[in-house]
């Protein structure tokens, strides 16, 4: 791994070179973990155009020295802070441009390095790591597969723990309890279980409600492997019959829309474009109102990376990808039907990661 994380840097300097600057200050934890291989915390990167150096502390000298031997490690002493630290070492490293993450270092952090760093030039390099970040390296895919397969392989157990009398609450602990046993290092995000008319709230938080109290259920849930890399699925059941002819048309009218912009995924092709044909069937079915937020978005060491699917999301897909692509239907007092899938980009077009049945006909369970 140490050879792919010295080519993410050697990325990134290409960036940096475009950009002007002589070094780069990154204090994001999973860019710091995404260029170095470090699984640690308070610890940030100064990466110059010739080398890289974690500025950390003692807790961690022998962690740095295992996870990440190619990259030198300064270890702070105890009275002097992270930003002391950094601050020192850039005196005797870098009298040019110094990049830095404005879109993620709080205000407190900037001024305090300004403060510390008289006479240095700090430019902001927004969403840099995080763009190189979009486009998955092999070793990223196959973790992502292998979060796509927990998060399948659980959800198939959980259907076994279903019963009337659980809560909402009760059925997502019992799902981080199953994805754990699997050897995930534990889930996504919280899970959306969500039962009746809570499945209008898109990030609904599970409470108390019963799942015999309603025949909606919506299920949004993923699977974080040991490695950090996540997975996205969502599918809407029925767990009772539900006479109501509008909840197929909706549910049809979303699989349709969802269906139809996976076939659009592939090299080159805009986010906007996807987007936008499926928020037009939705809205040609009558339900345009009915759904506003993001088609979609990026997974892989956070839940929502680039790029992303939205109204106001122009991007060119490229081949490394993974995006999920969750088009949904929300009536407020009602219910909500979504659809979500993990969906890599290739050569040929798309490869949909995911395989949990979402037809019409899979919709009903029993309880």
């Amino acid at each position: 791994m140490a050879e792919r994380h010295a080519a993410r840097r050697d990325r990134v300097r290409e960036q940096m070179r475009r950009d002007g600057v002589d070094a780069f200050l990154i204090t994001t934890e999973k860019n710091v973990a995404y260029l170095t291989g470090f699984t640690g915390d308070s610890t940030w990167m100064l990466l110059t155009l010739d080398s890289a150096q974690l500025v950390s502390d003692f807790r961690y000298t022998t962690q740095l020295a295992s996870e990440c031997p190619d990259v030198s490690a300064v270890i702070r002493p105890s009275n002097k802070s992270l930003i002391q630290g950094v601050v020192g070492e850039l005196q005797s490293s870098s009298s040019g441009p110094i990049g830095f993450e404005g879109h993620s270092m709080p205000f407190d952090t900037y001024q305090q390095l300004i403060d510390g760093s008289k006479g240095q030039q700090w430019v902001p390099l927004s969403w840099k790591v995080e763009t190189i970040r979009a486009i998955k390296d092999d070793s990223e895919i196959e973790e992502i597969r292998l979060a796509v397969r927990l998060a399948e392989e659980g959800f198939a157990q959980l259907l076994d723990q279903f019963r009337p009398d659980a809560t909402e609450r009760e059925m997502a602990y019992e799902l981080e309890h199953i994805v754990r046993g699997l050897g995930g290092e534990e889930l996504s995000f919280h899970p959306i279980i969500a039962v009746g008319d809570h499945s209008a709230m898109p990030h609904y938080r599970p409470g108390d409600r019963k799942l015999s109290e309603h025949p909606i259920l919506l299920v949004d849930w993923g699977a974080q492997t040991y490695l950090g890399y996540k997975s996205d699925l969502t599918r809407t059941l029925l767990t009772q019959d539900f006479p109501e002819p509008q909840f197929e048309k909706i549910y049809r009218t979303v699989l349709e829309a969802q269906m139809l912009a996976i076939d659009l995924i592939g090299p080159g092709v805009s986010t906007l474009d996807v987007d936008t044909a499926a928020r037009q069937h939705i809205a040609d079915a009558g339900f345009g109102e009915f759904f506003d937020h993001g088609l979609g978005h990026g997974i892989g060491l956070d839940i929502h990376e680039l790029p992303r699917f939205s109204r106001t999301a122009e991007t060119p897909l490229e081949t490394g990808m993974v995006v999920t692509v969750e088009p949904g239907i929300y009536l407020s007092g009602w219910g909500g039907v979504r659809i979500e899938d993990d969906v890599l980009v290739t050569d040929q077009g798309c490869e949909v990661l995911s395989s949990v049945t979402k037809s019409w006909d899979s919709v009903r369970i029993t309880i």
